[in-house]
């Protein structure tokens, strides 16, 4: 992939704000990239691109939050309810700021879970810099890339193990879909843990159940058999 140069920057001027400019250069001189590579995805609250070194050393992945164009009342609902985050001030940048910190523990929680996510290497403010899953290419997500047929079964088997093994570790990632999976190997990898949620929130329960219905729905529309209710009752058993 091409590196954005600092001359190319202004390309991405609606991504690269100066404030995430200038974190972007200070992480290259804390050593967790080279360069930042072309982007892998560009979203409207957040941006993925791949952290490259000038060796053979295997990339990062950079997720930048934009400053600008966030839903910061969605963030704020979410965050305020969150005993982690009591004292959390309504400033928009500082709701940015506690958002991506808010995926950052979450991620950390979920990977000592024993759930398969990209490890997260540090947290500056708006940005993310986390291990890059995949080979050549970043692996995609599970609603551009199904599973094989015959890993179907297995791959639907382990991503219900790790939302039991989230349940049990107090956290629901609230947001799970096709989207927020990643197929690697014809296995799942769980990403985008910014609206995880842990279990004191009032809304623990729907959100889990909205979880358990999105994965049901994708793995029913690949022809497996599955009844959502017992689905639910593995999860949250003991």
């Amino acid at each position: 992939m091409a590196k954005i140069t600092r001359e190319k920057f202004k390309v991405f001027e609606n991504v690269f704000d100066q404030h995430s400019y200038r974190n972007i250069y200070k992480l290259i001189s804390e050593g967790y990239f080279d360069g930042v590579g072309s982007p892998v995805s560009i979203g409207k609250e957040a941006n993925i691109f791949v952290g490259e070194f000038n060796d053979r050393r295997k990339p990062n992945i950079i997720k930048i939050y934009r400053l600008q164009t966030c839903n910061f009342n969605k963030m704020f609902e979410y965050i305020r309810a969150d005993a982690r985050f009591a004292n959390l001030k309504t400033q928009k940048r500082q709701i940015v700021f506690a958002w991506t910190q808010r995926e950052y523990r979450n991620i950390l929680k979920a990977r000592e879970a024993g759930i398969k996510v990209p490890t997260p290497l540090v947290v500056k403010d708006n940005i993310i810099v986390m291990e890059f899953i995949g080979d050549e290419d970043p692996a995609p997500r599970l609603n551009v890339c199904s599973p094989d047929k015959k890993y179907l079964k297995s791959f639907f088997e382990k991503t219900i193990d790790f939302m039991q093994k989230l349940n049990k570790a107090g956290l629901v990632h609230a947001d799970l879909s096709e989207f927020n999976i990643l197929n690697y190997n014809n296995s799942p990898v769980f990403i985008d843990f910014s609206q995880a949620t842990i279990s004191s929130h009032p809304h623990f329960k729907d959100f889990l159940k909205r979880d358990v219905y999105n994965v049901c729905r994708y793995f029913k529309k690949q022809g497996l058999k599955i009844d959502d209710e017992k689905v639910m009752k593995k999860i949250i058993q003991k």
